[in-house]
């Protein structure tokens, strides 16, 4: 495979991971964030310090415990296994160690979003008889979509740049695992690689630059429709 083949086949697989993570990871993000937002229970703190553990953590030791814990050898790993799951030094592990490194972000997003939203509009629409699921959808869901979106985006773009916990968890191996981020670390091993470490480099740029411009975009409108409803 040439150079130029291995860099468009990393773009492709940092999409793909990328897409799959964010795809993934939304709806637990906003259910994570409702509850740590409008609920008091036993356990919240510890659960909010759960949620946000890959920030403060190395990300190689983040894959390290990814490794342990799914990696072949490992109870949980031989029983995925067993069913046809595979996820260490594969790409689906690639989506898992995006998800996990990313979902800290989502939730804090999301969960300024929910904490924005006055309880009393959720408690006026309760008092017309309207069900819980139908205040969510029409009255709290489109208040928090600017949220979601901001969620999912810094979720997208965490994805795509995510480098420690992949290359423990998943390797480097071209064609199947290697990442963009990891394609431009393999770049700089090899000398004279830096021309094709700085064209991946402008890959990342034009596509983290093309996201938070689509989703500039994407929130506007959704503001404008809040704002005309």
């Amino acid at each position: 495979m040439t150079s130029d083949a291995a860099a468009w086949e990393a773009l492709r697989l940092s999409l793909w991971v990328a897409c799959w993570a964010t795809v993934l990871a939304v709806p637990l993000a906003l259910w994570i964030a409702w509850i740590l937002a409008r609920r008091d229970f036993w356990g919240k703190s510890l659960l909010s310090a759960l949620v946000h553990l890959p920030l403060v953590l190395p990300p190689v030791v983040t894959g390290y415990l990814l490794l342990m814990g799914f990696g072949r050898n490992a109870p949980l790993g031989r029983a995925l296994d067993s069913i046809g799951i595979t996820l260490a030094f594969h790409w689906s592990g690639a989506v898992l160690a995006a998800i996990i490194m990313g979902f800290p972000l989502m939730v804090r997003a999301m969960r300024l979003a929910i904490e924005a939203v006055d309880p009393k509009l959720e408690e006026a629409a309760a008092t017309l008889g309207a069900p819980r699921i139908a205040i969510f959808g029409r009255v709290t869901l489109p208040l928090i979509a600017p949220g979601i979106l901001a969620g999912a985006v810094m979720g997208f773009a965490k994805a795509m740049g995510e480098f420690g916990a992949t290359i423990t968890f998943v390797a480097n191996i071209p064609g199947q695992t290697q990442t963009l981020p990891s394609a431009i670390w393999a770049a700089l091993q090899i000398p004279g690689g830096e021309n094709q470490a700085i064209a991946m480099v402008m890959m990342a740029s034009v596509v983290a630059i093309g996201a938070v411009l689509i989703s500039e975009a994407l929130a506007r409108r959704v503001a404008a429709r809040i704002a005309g409803a």
